[in-house]
C-alpha cells in the first residue's frame, strides 16, 4: 500500500505542476479496457495545440542508474501505445497528441521539497502513426 500512496502522491504533484503550466487535466488513471487493467494511462492533459497522455514516475531518490525514460521499457511502451490509441478512438480525437513523461523525486512528508522534471513528447508513437 506504500507504494500505491506513493504513486498517488507523485500523480498529485505531477497534474498540479502541469495545471500550473496551463494544461487542463482530462483525465486521471484512465483505463480504456474494462478487461485489462495493466492498460491505465496515468494523466491525459489538454492544452489549445492538443493533448499529452502522461505517465507519472515517482521514486523516493535518483540515481544515474535509474532516469525516467529507463522506468517505461518496451513492454510498458506497448501497453500505452495500446491504451493510448484506445482513448484516442473512443473520444474519437481528431488533433494533435504527444505522449509526456514527468519524473517527481522525493517523498511525502519530507522537508525537502520534490523534485519534479517533466520530458515532453518522448517518442512511443512510431513515426507517422495514425489512429483510424
Amino acid at each position: 500500500m506504500r507504494n500505491q500512496a506513493q504513486g498517488r502522491w507523485g500523480e498529485d504533484l505531477a497534474a498540479r505542476q502541469l495545471e500550473s503550466e496551463g494544461w487542463k487535466i482530462v483525465g486521471r488513471n484512465v483505463r480504456p479496457f474494462f478487461f485489462d487493467r495493466r492498460c491505465e494511462i496515468d494523466l491525459i492533459a489538454r492544452q489549445a495545440d492538443g493533448i499529452a497522455f502522461v505517465e507519472v514516475k515517482t521514486r523516493r531518490t535518483r540515481t544515474a542508474w535509474s532516469p525516467a525514460l529507463l522506468g517505461v521499457d518496451r513492454r510498458k511502451k506497448k501497453v500505452l501505445l495500446k491504451a493510448c490509441g484506445a482513448w484516442l478512438r473512443k473520444a474519437k480525437w481528431d488533433g494533435n497528441f504527444r505522449f509526456d513523461i514527468v519524473e517527481i523525486t522525493g517523498e511525502k512528508g519530507l522537508p525537502t521539497p520534490p523534485v519534479i522534471e517533466h520530458y515532453e513528447n518522448v517518442p512511443l508513437f512510431p513515426y507517422r502513426f495514425r489512429f483510424r
